[in-house]
């Protein structure tokens, strides 16, 4: 049997209501645990706040306490350097007080020296117009005349001084001139290692066997005889094995002579007509060799746009000797000096190595041309077109025009340097005791001089003088004197030394 349906809607209502109280009673209970936990929670929060606020509160504190550290630190630096310059102020302060109170004392000491200056230049002035009123009252003088003779006795107290001191002021000017000089000299010639030499005057030509020695005297020594003749040689043929010697003062004669002989030897047909036709081709061959020497001394110095006639000039001087001195060696030996000497000058070394090298080229000009070689050579050069620097440093290297410019200096320099060298000149015995002895009576024909000396092969005249006629200031104008007379009077390769010697000596014997 079934219910009814108001008593089902009941028990569904009371079912819901109680399904519903139920869920309250959950709800209320889920809603108390989570208050609970949210509670806790937060309570958990706050105390890591406020453990973490703390936290933050005491590195807040310990940082605001090391910046005050640090900012007291710089306060007491700052106000010990300030004390310190303080301190630096007091003591400048006190240094200046001190230094005013000693330029006070010093203004002082030079107003009281001052003032006594002035009482003695009045009592000197009095005395002096005292001692002018006597003069004039002794000797009837002029106020002018007793100025005069005032500045008269002033000067003649004041010339031994004055001449002193001129003395040495030229002795260290001269002094100073000659070291540099001297120096630069020794830069250049350092830099220039050229070896002493002297042209032989023979030469020596080898021979294959000694079988050649007879073929080459001939028959009653007809062939020896041709050829002497024909070359204007000596030969001399000896035991010496393998060789036989050219002997010839003109190198000219025995080049041709020493080419003639070595193409008769090896040929081998040695008769007066093939000794003609040898001599003959090496005469050619000798003229042929000049431009060749001419080149290449212009290739040793370093020298370009050369005429061709100056070329042929040079490689002439290969066959010239002056004093037994080759003169192309010379030359160039000069003209190597003279681009030296003109670099340490700063002037133009192209222009005084020309000038070196041309500067004895008059020696290979003939008869026709007049005048030193000098002269003639310098004309040669003004009309093959070279530069007239250059042409007036060929011309004045013997003093016999003026220069122009200071490469004729440095040219006479280097060639004094080239002919002075040791070895680099033969001269006789004879010439040489001539030279010697007119320095020597040169020396003694001037006033005052006891005794002269040449030494050092004559490259230096000691010259002693009396002291009791000479003094210091005429010994040296002695030297001068002699200086010149020697330029002027004698001839002489390189330099003299001049050396006046002047000497006192007292003596006395006490017993």
């Amino acid at each position: 049997m079934e219910a009814p349906a108001h008593v089902v809607i009941v028990a569904l209502l009371a079912g819901l209501f109680s399904a519903t109280g139920l869920c309250w009673l959950v709800f209320r209970r889920f809603i108390k645990t989570e208050r609970d936990r949210i509670n806790q929670e937060l309570d958990s929060s706050r105390a890591l706040l406020n453990k973490e606020a703390a936290r933050r509160m005491e590195e807040a504190d310990a940082m605001l306490r090391k910046r005050q550290a640090e900012q007291e630190r710089v306060f007491e630096q700052r106000e010990g350097r300030v004390a310190s310059r303080e301190r630096e102020l007091e003591q400048a302060e006190a240094r200046r007080a001190e230094q005013s109170e000693a330029l006070d004392k010093r203004t002082q000491n030079i107003e009281r020296r001052a003032s006594e200056i002035d009482e003695r230049s009045a009592q000197l002035d009095e005395e002096m117009s005292v001692y002018r009123e006597r003069l004039q009252g002794i000797a009837g003088l002029t106020p002018a005349m007793v100025k005069e003779e005032i500045l008269e006795d002033a000067r003649r107290e004041c010339e031994d001084e004055l001449r002193i001191y001129k003395n040495e002021i030229l002795n260290r000017a001269e002094a100073q001139i000659e070291a540099e000089a001297s120096r630069l000299l020794l830069v250049c010639m350092q830099r220039l290692s050229s070896t002493p030499q002297q042209d032989a005057t023979a030469t020596i030509v080898s021979i294959p066997s000694e079988d050649m020695k007879g073929r080459i005297i001939g028959r009653e020594g007809r062939n020896i005889k041709a050829f002497e003749s024909a070359t204007g040689t000596t030969l001399l043929i000896d035991e010496t094995p393998d060789s036989v010697l050219v002997s010839s003062f003109d190198p000219v004669r025995r080049e041709v002579a020493r080419i003639a002989l070595e193409h008769l030897i090896k040929d081998g047909r040695i008769h007066p007509t093939s000794i003609e036709t040898a001599v003959e081709e090496a005469v050619e061959q000798v003229k042929k060799s000049v431009s060749g020497f001419g080149e290449e001394a212009l290739r040793r110095v370093r020298i370009q746009r050369v005429h061709p006639e100056i070329v042929q000039l040079l490689g002439k001087l290969r066959y010239r000797l002056s004093f037994n001195q080759n003169c192309l060696d010379h030359t160039v030996e000069v003209s190597q000096l003279c681009g030296l000497i003109a670099a340490e000058l700063g002037l133009d070394t192209e222009l005084a190595r020309r000038a070196g090298l041309f500067h004895d080229i008059g020696k290979s000009l003939d008869a026709d041309y007049e005048g030193s070689h000098a002269s003639a050579g310098a004309n040669i050069l003004k009309r093959l077109g070279e530069d007239d620097i250059v042409v007036n440093a060929v011309a004045a290297h013997h003093e016999e025009v003026a220069p122009i410019s200071a490469y004729a200096s440095v040219l006479k320099i280097a060639d004094a340097v080239s002919a002075a060298r040791p070895g680099a000149r033969a001269e006789s015995m004879d010439s040489y005791i001539q030279r010697v002895r007119k320095l020597e009576d040169l020396a003694r024909s001037m006033p005052g001089v006891n005794e002269a000396f040449a030494i050092q092969a004559g490259r230096e005249i000691r010259v002693v003088v009396a002291p009791d006629n000479v003094d210091d200031a005429g010994a040296r104008e002695l030297a001068r004197r002699l200086r010149r007379r020697i330029e002027d009077e004698l001839q002489y390769p390189g330099t003299i030394k001049i050396t006046v010697i002047r000497e006192c000596r007292y003596v006395e014997q006490a017993r």
